[in-house]
């Protein structure tokens, strides 16, 4: 009977392991990607049309709030996996 508990808790702790995986890729692509627009922004600013220079403004504040919902999810499932 124990050992059974010891399966579940280990297949569990593997996943949450895998699902803080796929959270860091995520996290690393939207950083990548507000780098990006930021540096774009930063560059391009002066030539760049209005309308063009508003969406990047509003993409950049997306993204941001993406990484800091990745990372808050992220936060959880290690709080999650220190607690197995």
């Amino acid at each position: 009977m124990r050992t059974a508990t010891w399966r579940i808790a280990a297949s569990k702790a593997d996943r949450v392991k895998e699902e803080i995986g796929w959270l860091k890729v995520v996290f690393a692509i939207l950083a990548a990607i507000d780098i990006s627009l930021i540096g774009w922004l930063a560059q391009g600013y002066s030539s760049a049309p209005a309308f063009l220079q508003a969406v990047a403004f509003v993409a950049v504040g997306i993204v941001t709030a993406g990484i800091v919902r990745v990372s808050g999810a992220a936060r959880r499932k290690i709080a999650e996996l220190e607690d197995l």
